[in-house]
């Protein structure tokens, strides 16, 4: 409820509501507002006639929370969680030369409310950060690569497009840092992110338990939207309706779901073992209920892995606790007659007997062939150049090297590399600030869930999964603004320890 009322202060104070609400002049207002309400209704009346309802209904939306991002650049972030975690494959139901995605839209409102604050003023400096140089070689080979491998084949506006909204993710990495700093912004963003993955388990328990023909009935009234209909909305383990079915909610695919829900139980878990939380100890406990519950549904072997993995980290480093808690945990999943088919799953998997993880291994041999070919700056984005050989393949690290080269790679390495090795030298300067500590040791957790699940999977590096890529450089910028906030903490309290 507070944070609800403090978006509709926001919203209020905003201008030009703000203007129309307590302007001295009263007539001159109210003759203004009732101006805009004819224009409004006349032209919505002519919208229905001349399109539909529903096309009216999102152009209505879309303008209520372009005046509402004007006044809270939060709310802007809220949008892009918010499609993220619920419609991250949505787009507009209807043609304005082509039809961007809802992400296109609020991943553009974004940054034009962040470029609207330095233009009024209110902004003034940028943020440099170790990590942004090593961000912006990567972008850099990524555009070399893209152009280099135009050769390899067809230069259309469905690549460019996609390619545009890769460097569009990647570039909300300077937005966070620019814009994040201070830790009650970054803990709102947190808790946004936290809950916009609950929400999404909850869709996706709530669909996994219905029958399956209301299940697709739903899904596929989503098609208006932009989404696939009809029987395939629903998984299976290996399409075989007699295998264990896997849960997707709106994310297509159960392991896009699982990357997400895998992101807010590995910032989650800090926050239910400390004493300053972002959310309510009710709230943050049910929370991870559902997302644990949801993430075991997906069925995703690479998203439980890496949560797993990141739990085992950060339980090593500051919440020793947990490694007395983890054994149970593994001893109750194994003695569940439930997790049967699960556990099963894993197994195969580990001793590489399913067909997925044997197409799996056939990938990374080509992806291997492809590399050895074109070792230095991959074959890009258009394609493969050769016939006996793909781009597709299901591991991030794979796609990076394929698509941009042993250099490209090298990049995202130092990336990640430069993330975590400030992670692992900061750990010591969370004393100085009890209130980040947990949203710090989430964020991190969350980027050692997808480094670890990217070994299975290549979502966070993909020209057709737009929201995994936004989602991953929006928590790796979440990750670095927290150690700039730490660095700032530890210096302050340095400088009052002196004074002192």
């Amino acid at each position: 409820m507070i944070e609800l009322r403090r978006l509709v202060l926001n919203l209020v104070e905003g201008s030009p509501i703000r203007w129309l609400l307590f302007n001295r002049r009263r007539w001159l207002a109210w003759a203004v507002a009732t101006v805009l309400l004819v224009l409004g209704g006349s032209v919505g009346g002519w919208l229905i006639a001349e399109t539909s309802p529903l096309v009216v209904a999102v152009l209505g939306a879309g303008i209520v929370y372009a005046v509402w991002v004007l006044s809270d650049l939060e709310m802007a972030y809220v949008g892009v969680i918010g499609i993220v975690s619920l419609l991250p494959f949505a787009s507009l139901p209807f043609s304005v030369g082509f039809t961007p995605t809802f992400l296109d839209l609020v991943l553009l409102a974004l940054f034009g409310a962040w470029g609207l604050q330095f233009l009024m003023g209110e902004e003034q400096r940028i943020v440099t950060t170790a990590v942004g140089g090593p961000v912006l070689a990567f972008t850099l080979l990524a555009v070399v690569a893209f152009v280099a491998g135009l050769a390899n084949g067809a230069f259309t506006s469905f690549l460019v497009r996609h390619f545009a909204e890769i460097l569009l993710s990647i570039a909300i990495f300077y937005v966070v840092v620019n814009s994040v700093r201070d830790t009650a912004r970054l803990g709102r963003l947190v808790r946004w992110v936290i809950l916009g993955a609950a929400a999404a388990a909850a869709v996706g328990i709530v669909l996994y338990l219905v029958p399956e023909t209301l299940a697709i009935r739903a899904l596929s009234a989503l098609g208006r939207f932009g989404y696939p209909t009809g029987q395939g909305v629903i998984w299976h383990i290996r399409d075989d309706p007699e295998l264990m079915k896997r849960a997707t909610a709106t994310s297509v695919h159960p392991n896009v779901l699982g990357s997400l829900l895998s992101f807010g139980l590995a910032m989650l878990v800090p926050q239910l073992l400390s004493k300053r939380t972002v959310l309510p100890k009710a709230v943050a406990w049910g929370s991870a209920v559902v997302l644990g519950i949801g993430l075991v549904m997906t069925v995703s072997r690479s998203a439980m892995l890496g949560v797993g993995a990141a739990t085992v980290v950060i339980s090593a480093m500051r919440y020793r606790r947990l490694l007395l808690v983890i054994p149970i945990v593994l001893v109750l999943v194994l003695v569940s007659p439930w997790s049967t088919g699960l556990i099963n799953h894993f197994l195969e998997g580990f001793q590489l007997e399913d067909l997925s993880t044997q197409m799996r291994m056939g990938e990374y041999k080509d992806a291997l062939t492809l590399i050895q070919r074109y070792p230095f700056l991959g074959v890009g984005f258009a394609g493969a150049p050769d016939i006996d050989i793909y781009v597709a393949v299901a591991s991030l690290y794979f796609t990076v090297a394929a698509q941009m080269g042993l250099l490209g790679l090298l990049s995202f390495v130092v990336v990640l590399g430069a993330v975590l090795w400030r992670f692992w030298r900061r750990r010591a300067l969370t004393q100085a600030a009890p209130a980040l500590e947990p949203l710090w040791y989430g964020l991190h957790a969350a980027i050692i869930a997808g480094v670890v699940s990217g070994f299975f999977d290549r979502f966070f590096f993909s020209l057709d999964f737009h929201n995994s890529v936004t989602l991953f450089w929006l928590v790796v910028g979440l990750a670095t603004a927290a150690t700039e906030l730490l660095d700032a903490a530890s210096h302050k309290g340095a400088f009052s320890a002196s004074a002192g």
